[in-house]
């Protein structure tokens, strides 16, 4: 069995739903997408669309973009 890590997207927009008071149903709504898609979402289902996860951010201010991380076998 794998562990989901912490601080996944999920958890964030899980997290950021609940604190506004929000179901699943209206955060879909507002993003334009659908309640399975955010249900998938929170769950960290990893076959999720960016494009559609990036709708969702947008809700709360944020988005998925290129950030720099060290590569296999790079020196830290």
């Amino acid at each position: 069995m794998t562990k989901t890590p912490k601080n996944t997207i999920g958890q964030f927009v899980r997290e950021r739903r609940k604190a506004a008071e929000m179901t699943q149903r209206e955060l879909g709504e507002l993003a334009g997408v659908g309640t399975r898609f955010v249900s998938d979402l929170e769950r960290d289902k990893p076959t999720v669309r960016m494009d559609a996860v990036n709708k969702v951010l947008a809700v709360f201010g944020k988005c998925l973009g290129p950030i720099d991380a060290p590569r296999q076998g790079d020196q830290i």
